[in-house]
């Protein structure tokens, strides 16, 4: 596994979104479908994701496919939505992918490490509450955070991770992949972000982290996907 710095997992970002008006556009979202999870291996249930910006502004792909910062394209949804819009806009950086990510009541995300979504990989993920509930539990390296309503959240997801519903209500995230800047330098800068800890990172990919990787890429399902699924099935057979 990398060796990801425990100090620079989590930040909250000092920005304060309002609850009102996120719950406005939530709302004109519901009449869209929300897909289920793509990858079963970390949660299995329906009605898990919805696409606000994704390859070629599709709404029924949720993957969210790093390094082609420009094919991802506002869908359908997010078009309709102005507030959402103003908060993604407030960070002054590239995007990829953006999506509702629901977690209905009694759920679990199994403990799980994604590949390349820390900010020493030059992206980093937001996570803003929609709504949420006390009894929600976010594990980030064996670390619960609380995230309110309209707060915004750095988690490097590259690091170990759950989420448990043990509430009554619905958890709604607004969840951005930024590319990282000069403008989010000196904001992770002013956080305390360690910089020099990046240099510490040892790249290296486990067999479990490729064949997450390649069941991503399946569903994907373009000549591009079909490439990278060849190049990482040759890595497992070096292995």
């Amino acid at each position: 596994m990398k060796n990801y710095a425990p100090e620079n997992a989590s930040f909250l970002l000092p920005f304060q979104f309002d609850q009102i008006n996120l719950e406005k556009d939530l709302d004109k979202c519901k009449k869209f479908d929300f897909s289920q999870n793509y990858v079963p291996d970390n949660y299995q249930g329906k009605d898990y994701i919805l696409p606000l910006r994704s390859i070629d502004g599709r709404l029924d792909f949720p993957a969210a496919a790093p390094n082609q910062v420009n094919r991802y394209k506002d869908t359908i949804a997010l078009k309709q939505c102005t507030y959402f819009k103003e908060v993604t806009e407030f960070f002054l950086c590239d995007k990829e992918a953006i999506r509702l990510m629901n977690l209905t009541p009694g759920k679990n995300v199994n403990t799980h490490t994604d590949y390349n979504c820390g900010y020493e990989d030059g992206i980093f993920r937001v996570h803003i509450p929609i709504i949420t509930n006390k009894e929600v539990y976010f594990i980030l390296n064996g670390k619960r955070l609380i995230m309110n309503p309209g707060e915004a959240w750095y988690t490097n997801v590259n690091l170990p991770h759950s989420v448990a519903n043990k509430g009554k209500t619905n958890r709604i995230h607004l969840v951005m992949d930024c590319i990282r800047n000069e403008w989010s330098d000196k904001l992770f800068e002013s956080l305390g972000y360690d910089f020099e800890l990046e240099t510490d990172v040892k790249e290296e990919l486990t067999e479990t982290t490729i064949h997450m990787m390649i069941k991503e890429l399946e569903f994907q399902n373009t000549p591009g996907a079909k490439i990278l699924i060849e190049q990482l099935k040759e890595q497992l057979e070096k292995k």
